[in-house]
């Protein structure tokens, strides 16, 4: 049961990679990203179509689609996703899905529907052995590139002048504007903020398993799923959401292989029930 419960951490970790984009734009403009799957999926084509041109170096990899991601992010609010926010969620709802369907469409068209990985080197296959526990190099890693980025986020949110418009924005943004901050501008920093840490989920996605252009709808589901758990907008409660519905799936899994997901499915729905706020929902201020 340990070593169930270590695995599920581990995993937890990449579902909190998957998630944190999505609950920071959630976070400061109330926007649900559909197409969040797509993206991860597409950050980690990136990966896989750039690693020979730098040797096939994760690292140099990583350090490459991060900014990239960032600026994609950035003009994707700022030209795009700007113009349907408002009180109302169905229209960018809507741009999200349309963009959902072109991503899958044009990866397909690009790369086939053949299955990708990325090259891990002997990383992939290295591992700690902690007693009775054997911990994979790769998992661990990403496990603590989530920390890493939970940690940052929450500092970034809590401690910077960026942060305090972030919240401002989220709170009343037609406060927040008559207060002389550009709405805009602070939306479009969220969404590169975003599309930074999706370049970083989609490179360890790649590097840990292989992917499929159509794999953007189940990786949204973990992710949504993650979110809901931890609460919305919270950083940390998405970090624990995402270890507990790690966690939960590899229950399933011992129990048995087809159960893993289902079981992760219920405890998503159990917590609707119960806590529909999640686990850890954020606080105003």
């Amino acid at each position: 049961m340990i070593d169930v419960i270590v695995q599920g951490l581990l995993l937890g970790g990449l579902y909190a990679l998957f998630a944190q984009g999505l609950s920071v734009m959630f976070g400061v403009m109330r926007l649900t990203n559909i197409a969040q799957g797509d993206f991860i999926v597409l950050a980690a084509f990136g990966a896989v179509a750039l690693a020979p041109r730098v040797g096939g170096n994760p690292l140099w990899v990583g350090l490459l689609l991060v900014p990239t991601g960032f600026g994609l992010g950035w003009l994707l609010q700022h030209r795009l996703l700007n113009r349907v926010l408002g009180k109302d969620p169905l229209p960018s709802l809507v741009v999200t899905f349309g963009l959902s369907i072109i991503v899958q469409n044009a990866l397909q068209e690009l790369f086939s529907a053949d299955p990708r990985a990325l090259d891990a080197g002997d990383l992939a296959t290295r591992s700690l052995q902690l007693g009775e526990v054997s911990v994979g190099l790769l998992p661990l890693l990403i496990l603590l590139t989530a920390l890493g980025c939970t940690a940052a986020l929450q500092w970034l949110f809590t401690r910077t002048a960026t942060g305090r418009a972030f919240r401002a924005v989220s709170d009343d943004r037609d406060i927040a504007e008559l207060m002389g901050l550009d709405a805009r501008r602070v939306c479009a920093t969220a969404t590169g903020v975003a599309g930074a840490v999706i370049a970083l989920a989609g490179t360890f996605q790649a590097l840990r398993t292989t992917v499929a252009p159509s794999d953007g709808p189940s990786l949204l589901l973990f992710a949504f799923e993650a979110v809901i758990i931890g609460g919305m907008g919270s950083m940390w409660g998405t970090l624990i959401g995402a270890l507990v519905l790690g966690v939960t799936q590899q229950i399933g899994f011992q129990a048995d292989p087809g159960w893993g997901v289902g079981f992760g499915h219920l405890v998503f729905l159990a917590v609707l029930v119960v806590r529909p706020q999640g686990l850890f929902p954020r606080t105003r201020g």
